[in-house]
């Protein structure tokens, strides 16, 4: 396997590939900060460059994920420990080739650009048409055409005789994969859900286990820490994945994620109001400026029933015209008629006087509206139960738009003018508070006193800690959620924070940590649909075929069942599948798995 990165995906990607599934992994990463990059002008590089990209490697240790350290090159898979690192300015031909992948099985490219993603892609293909390959693309549309173009590449590779079978291109977004499981953290009973090509599942945390269709996980004991080290949670106290039938019984008082639903996929999550380019017509005057409106269509509607009660044989909407002629003052003076006639002749004059400006307010509303539709709207006065969302960058554009497609209230907090997520708070129509949110007000314009969640996504994990340590301050039952990279920097302030706050709501999520096995398991041929975060643990749900798996083939989906593993939920295009049915060859199933569980079904 050959890991290409260089953030903490690409470390954290190499040690579960090693780590969990015992793979021989070449990890190719920039140099190190301290070593200064040549200057390039255009393509040409010096002679010196090329020769010190092409590689500079050193062993990686059993599950190390550090960066690598300079020393003397390895063979490519030959070490105990299975793995290398290989330090390059740009992942050219030359560095693809000394990593190793014209003969490796899968090679992953997680860079944070997209661009260079797709250039090393393009010339990975061309050295192996055999290649597994794993981009990682935050641009959904362009990886759609990304993934046919290296895909059909990879066909007439193999129809020339070339190719092989197992060549195939996977496209992820590490924002894709994480953003469900944040935003489902932020919001209580917040349904986590995983589609497949043809189902929705729904899975959902209760206050206590044995409800709905089977129960996916157990929870932490109140009161207990489940900051542990265990990475599957097999500890009493840590949250234990995929419980057997009598863990489940015995977990008494315990909460736990219950599968609550399977369905079909055709009807998806309900859309965001708002989302089209003309705003809905409720928007386009105020609440003062509607209810005035109603008034004065009131008093026309009560000026012409008095009119054709007190002028007999009028036809009403003759009396109805004859009102708006006198509202709108067009000259018809009742001279000779009814005294009754002529009075409300005077009221509908002094009616039409006082809808002027309403009429004049209704049409420069109306214009503001639609001048400030493509403008970043304020938080409203009176907002409450709302949650705050700090950054827009690239996992806080994904979450926003999730929380909108469940109609949950946003605030977002943004201190870069240029953030790639405004366009999306523009078109999604949601209040954007701008400035540094370590400054002092920001949070407070954000109504952070009223909010129901606080959700820090930002890139610095000083920055997040800072904003909720002070979200604490003000409110210290606001629920919060840190996106943390280092896992021991978030285990201890996860614990300090569950200490000082008992009685509040706290989760630190790792990005990395909730994206590198849907990705590790691309790179081994399986299908990983999504993944839902349990505390500090992480439950897969993969599409697996059954054919060739002693472990499914042939037994039924209740004796498929191994507890702590993975457990059969349903078979791919059938909402209902009875225990008994017997998984033959031609099955394709999902099941929710842990990370080693994953790695036994190979």
């Amino acid at each position: 396997m050959v890991v290409c990165g260089d953030d903490g995906l690409a470390h954290r990607l190499a040690a579960e590939l090693r780590g969990v599934y015992g793979e021989q992994v070449t990890l190719v990463v920039p140099p190190n900060e301290r070593t200064a990059r040549p200057p390039v002008v255009g393509r040409a590089r010096s002679a010196s460059a090329a020769l010190f990209d092409r590689v500079v490697s050193a062993a990686v240790g059993r599950g190390g994920t550090g960066p690598a350290h300079p020393g003397p090159a390895t063979g490519t898979g030959g070490g105990g420990d299975g793995g290398r690192v290989l330090e390059a300015f740009e992942v050219t031909e030359a560095v693809l080739a000394e990593a190793g992948v014209e003969r490796a099985a899968a090679l992953a490219l997680v860079f944070d650009d997209d661009e260079t993603n797709i250039r090393a892609a393009l010339t990975a293909r061309r050295l192996n048409p055999r290649l597994r390959l794993v981009l990682r693309l935050y641009n959904r549309r362009l990886g759609q055409h990304i993934e046919e173009l290296l895909d059909q590449a990879a066909a007439l590779a193999a129809g020339d005789g070339e190719g092989g079978s197992d060549a195939s291109t996977t496209v992820l977004s590490d924002a894709d994969t994480a953003a469900p499981a944040l935003a489902a953290t932020a919001v209580a009973g917040t349904s986590k859900v995983v589609q497949t090509e043809g189902l929705l599942l729904r899975a959902v945390e209760r206050p206590s286990a044995g409800s709905g269709l089977c129960t996916l996980a157990l929870l932490s004991p109140p009161g207990a820490d489940p900051g542990g080290a265990d990475p599957e949670g097999g500890g009493e106290q840590e949250p234990r994945l995929l419980p057997d039938d009598d863990e489940v019984r015995q977990a008494a008082g315990r909460a736990a994620v219950v599968l609550e639903q399977v369905s079909s996929a055709g009807g998806g999550e309900s859309a965001a109001p708002g989302r089209g380019g003309v705003p809905p017509l409720a928007s386009l005057f105020s609440r003062r400026l509607r209810w005035s409106l109603a008034g004065a269509t009131a008093c026309v509607v009560a000026l012409a029933v008095a009119l054709w009660v007190v002028t007999p044989g009028i036809h009403p909407l003759r009396a109805f015209y004859y009102t708006l002629l006198d509202l709108f003052a067009i000259d018809n003076p009742a001279i000779g008629a009814p005294l009754g006639r002529q009075i409300l002749q005077l009221l509908s004059g002094l009616v039409g006087l006082l809808l002027l400006p309403v009429l004049l307010a209704a049409v420069l509303e109306a214009l503001g509206t639609f001048r400030t539709a493509s403008a970043l709207r304020k938080p409203p006065r009176g907002l409450g139960g709302h949650v705050v969302l700090l950054g827009l960058g690239k996992i806080g554009t994904r979450v926003l738009t999730r929380l909108r497609e469940l109609n949950i209230p946003v605030v977002c907090v943004e201190s870069d003018p240029e953030a790639r997520g405004l366009a999306t708070a523009r078109r999604l129509r949601v209040p954007v508070v701008f400035g540094d949110v370590t400054q002092e007000g920001v949070l407070e314009s954000a109504k952070i006193h009223r909010a129901y969640a606080l959700l820090a996504v930002t890139s610095a994990d000083t920055t997040n800690l800072e904003a909720v340590l002070y979200a604490r301050s003000v409110r210290p039952d606001l629920r919060v959620v840190l996106r943390l990279y280092d896992d021991d920097f978030a285990t201890a302030v996860y614990r300090t924070l569950r200490a000082a706050y008992p009685h509040a709501l706290t989760r630190s999520r790792s990005v990395t940590h909730l994206a590198a096995p849907a990705f590790a398991g691309a790179m081994l041929g399986r299908q990983v649909l999504g993944a839902i975060a349990v505390e500090r643990r992480v439950l897969l749900f993969a599409a697996v075929d059954v054919a060739g798996h002693p472990r499914l083939e042939g037994r039924t989906v209740r004796d498929a069942f191994r507890a702590g593993s993975w457990r059969v939920l349903a078979l791919e295009g059938r909402t209902d599948t009875a225990p008994d049915h017997v998984l033959s060859k031609g099955d394709r199933v999902v099941v929710a798995a842990t990370r080693r569980g994953l790695a036994e079904l190979r």
